[in-house]
């Protein structure tokens, strides 16, 4: 189905259908709407969302191209009395200028184009615009895609750059923009890894940390490169997630109704002090954050000639392997060294917990939780089949990454977990129970979701 105001009704039409029935149609009723339908409702609509921003994208390029600059006064936008088609077009559809020059830049990179001959060409981005059109894919992931792809045009391969449209495309379906982000960062470091360098030079030329007292309070307020951060970032994460276990466990034992209530931000606060006093305490050179792990990880091939680029847990945007490097040269970071196989570690059933180089071979297999992405250090290490009552062995196969909401959301809703082998490049698998999905179709989880490997 090639036209897209066909696509579009046929969308809103498989809305109107998750929704009858409802009130006498009244598309107000949410509220008597019972969950499977909330969930189909919500589908439909976000197809229906979708689609539609794909026809306002092109509408944007077009009117784009009909306020030119060399049209003068007899552009559209200033004959609507605007000063620009970006204006025009925020003003109506009621969004920022920034959102409206995302707009038009998608609708021009995924409309048709003609050369000067009139012969017929593809879009720019003609992946893109496919998976636009169809409803795949949403307005800002097909931006970001396209952003970062024009930023490394001059520089990449293009049949690279071809690859990586169709494989971003791909995986782009059924990620969140932010999860989204982390599939982009690595890409780009794939088709452009020269590029990382000069960013990297600049972000540290960036880093800052001002401090200030102002109306009784400390202000701190910090911008920190990926080399200086990351310590922070996973030492601040690992004691606020023990701060909330330990309050967990305190309101088990008193059932007091008026335990712990600190939020995130407050938490993170006292933890900053806790570390800033135990420094100025302790004689020892690092602190003790009871299992929080740095890893470094990057493959032999490029460690071997520092091509290439290396990752950090928690952190999304990659890394030289010079900068690995220097980071695995200090204390408190674990390099990896990935060759072409992972290395398979069993446990078997000599021990109940997973050892520290289970759990770091956990952590290079799933990259954190391995149903939601969180950080490795809010992690738990669980046994699939439990050890005491299954007689579930403590090794690779049996063993997955959750924080504890994704534990309590698998034990509770009926979500099964499945593994391919016992290897930190094996795949894990979430099996949704079937009132989520009736044809329980397994949704990949883990590192393999957001790691980037070019369409073959």
């Amino acid at each position: 189905m090639n036209n897209p105001l066909a696509v579009l009704e046929e969308a809103v039409g498989e809305l109107h259908a998750a929704w009858r029935g409802v009130s006498g149609d009244d598309l107000r009723a949410v509220k008597d709407l019972e969950r499977s339908r909330l969930i189909a409702v919500n589908t439909a609509l976000s197809v229906v969302s979708r689609i539609a921003d794909s026809l306002h994208a092109d509408l944007a390029a077009e009117i784009a191209r009909e306020s030119r600059p060399e049209l003068g006064p007899d552009g559209l936008s200033k004959q609507q009395g605007f000063r620009n088609p970006t204006a025009l077009i925020a003003a109506t559809k009621g969004s920022s200028t920034g959102d409206a020059v995302r707009l038009v830049r998608v609708g021009e990179a995924t409309a048709p184009r003609t050369t000067l001959t009139g012969e017929a060409l593809p879009p720019r981005h003609p992946h893109v615009a496919d998976a636009l059109k169809t409803g795949r894919i949403g307005m800002p992931a097909a931006s970001v895609i396209i952003t970062m792809l024009d930023r490394v045009a001059l520089r990449a391969d293009q049949a690279a750059c071809q690859r990586a449209e169709e494989t971003l495309v791909g995986q782009a379906v059924g990620l969140s923009l932010d999860q989204l982000a982390k599939l982009i960062a690595r890409a780009e470091a794939h088709l452009d890894p020269d590029g990382l360098e000069p960013r990297e030079r600049d972000a540290r030329a960036e880093r800052s940390l001002h401090i200030f007292e102002r109306d009784g309070m400390i202000h701190l307020n910090a911008k920190l490169d990926a080399e200086t951060g990351a310590p922070v970032k996973i030492a601040i994460e690992a004691l606020v997630t023990a701060d909330f276990r330990a309050a967990l466990e305190a309101q088990k034992t008193t059932n007091d109704p008026d335990a712990d209530r600190r939020s995130v931000p407050q938490r993170q606060a006292d933890v900053l002090a806790l570390m800033a006093r135990h420094v100025l305490d302790c004689t020892h050179d690092h602190l003790p954050l009871g299992g929080a792990t740095l890893v470094v990880r990057m493959s032999l091939d490029d460690l071997s000639s520092g091509a290439g680029y290396a990752t950090i847990d928690g952190i999304n945007r990659p890394v030289t392997v010079a900068t690995a490097r220097r980071m695995a040269a200090g204390g408190g970071v674990i390099p990896c060294v990935l060759g072409e196989r992972g290395e398979i570690l069993d446990w078997g059933r000599r021990k109940r917990l997973f050892s520290k180089a289970q759990r770091l071979a956990l952590v290079e297999r799933d990259g954190g939780c391995a149903m939601c992405g969180l950080p490795p250090g809010m992690t738990r290490a669980h046994h699939l089949s439990w050890w005491q009552r299954d007689h579930g062995g403590t090794d690779l196969s049996n063993g997955v990454l959750l924080c504890e909401s994704c534990h309590h959301r698998i034990h509770d809703n009926g979500w099964e977990i499945r593994i391919d082998d016992a290897s930190t490049r094996s795949r894990v698998w979430f099996i949704p129970p079937p009132h989520v999905d009736p044809d329980r179709a397994p949704r990949l989880g883990g590192r393999a979701r957001f790691d980037y490997a070019t369409a073959a």
